[in-house]
């Protein structure tokens, strides 16, 4: 069997193709498999180190802003529209696929629409409450157009053939045992808040979590673990000037990445995060309460609808950014916690939306829609 999967742009898009490639690798070991992505887009960085075969397409996407060089940007992508498509062309005919599969981001536009004109079997796979343009585009025509929402169905194409998957959530997540990882990280029985703004850092999201800690220290009943993330360098030392010094406050673990991610949702009790769609999935894989804030720097506000989707089920809580300070952020907090029910409510809410089978279900779509077309 030859699969060629093709995403990019963002890892929430890349992760996905990944997860599944690796499963489909695991399930049959003499699969040939190839990744088309975006030339220097982070899916070369990361097809590479996942030990896939990688092939590069020149493209880029549209900028919305309107601005004279944004002009310049957007005719320079139209011209890379009319080379992405004659290159995905060739990639198709050299590598010649028995199916393909897209992920998302502007680079899975061309190749899965050259793969459909060629008669090649296409799927999609889409993993937001709120589709992306691309495969809204391209669910009118895909063999399949599998989700992680059930939300995304509505804003796809009329005949559209829509199923629903979940996103692949990593093995080391699912396997996590809370007990455990409360003592590999050191913790009491007190409950324990993660709070995470992406591996960058989120400078609201900073700003606000230095004054729940600050009024969190006053009498230290919860843990808090705080990755500050990649712009987020100066945050302990304003920590430290407001009078909270983690040295004195074993229950504060500030740091500025969270390289154990399994252990560290294992653990908690409630998770202060953005609204991304593998970070909600391994939410519900978890079943942990969740205090979502949206990222609204986002296409398309795609954040916003991934949250409502959990909100709606009575899964997580939401504070807009819009909304964001330090005590409306302490004020929810105190909120939650305050009655003994609910958040373990959200919590079990959470756990009914998990999907955990997600690569088992996308192999066995590839399998269906391949047999499909041969029974033609």
């Amino acid at each position: 069997m030859k699969i060629l999967f093709s995403g990019g742009g963002t890892a929430g898009h890349i992760n996905p193709a990944l997860a599944v490639a690796g499963y489909v690798r695991e399930q049959q070991p003499d699969v040939q498999i190839l990744y088309v992505g975006a030339k220097g887009g982070m899916e070369e960085r990361l097809v590479a180190q996942a030990g896939f075969d990688f092939r590069g397409i020149t493209i880029s996407g549209f900028q919305r802003k309107p601005s004279l060089q944004n002009l310049k940007k957007n005719l320079q992508t139209v011209a890379h529209l009319f080379t992405a498509t004659a290159e995905s062309k060739k990639i198709l005919r050299e590598f010649q696929p028995d199916i393909c599969m897209g992920t998302g981001g502007y680079v899975a536009g061309p190749v899965i629409r050259e793969a459909l004109k060629l008669h090649i079997p296409a799927v999609i796979h889409e993993q937001n409450a709120f589709p992306g343009v691309t495969n809204k585009a391209l669910s009118r025509n895909a063999d399949r157009v599998m989700l992680a929402s059930a939300d995304a169905e509505k804003y796809m194409a009329k005949n559209a053939r829509c199923v629903l998957t979940g996103n692949p959530v990593r093995m080391a997540v699912i396997r996590a045992d809370r007990q455990a990882a409360r003592r590999r990280l050191g913790l009491d029985s007190r409950p324990l808040v993660l709070s995470f703004g992406g591996s960058l850092g989120a400078q609201k999201i900073n700003e606000a979590i230095l004054d729940l800690l600050q009024e969190t220290a006053k009498t230290d009943r919860f843990q808090h673990i705080h990755a500050y993330g990649k712009y987020g360098g100066w945050f302990p030392e304003k920590l430290k000037a407001r009078g909270v010094d983690p040295a004195d406050h074993p229950n504060f673990d500030i740091r500025p990445y969270i390289d154990d991610m399994p252990d560290c949702l294992a653990a908690a009790d409630l998770v202060i995060c953005r609204a991304g769609a593998i970070t909600l999935s391994e939410l519900q894989a978890k079943g942990r309460a969740a205090l979502i804030i949206p990222s609204p720097n986002v296409a398309e506000n795609h954040q916003y609808f991934n949250a409502m989707s959990m909100v709606n089920r009575k899964a997580a809580d939401i504070l807009e950014e819009k909304d964001l300070s330090g005590s409306r952020l302490t004020e929810k907090v105190e909120a939650l916690f305050q009655n003994p029910d609910t958040i373990p409510a959200l919590a079990e809410n959470a756990r009914k939306m998990a999907i955990l089978d997600t690569n088992e279900r996308i192999f066995g779509i590839l399998k269906e829609v391949l047999g499909e077309r041969r029974a033609h």
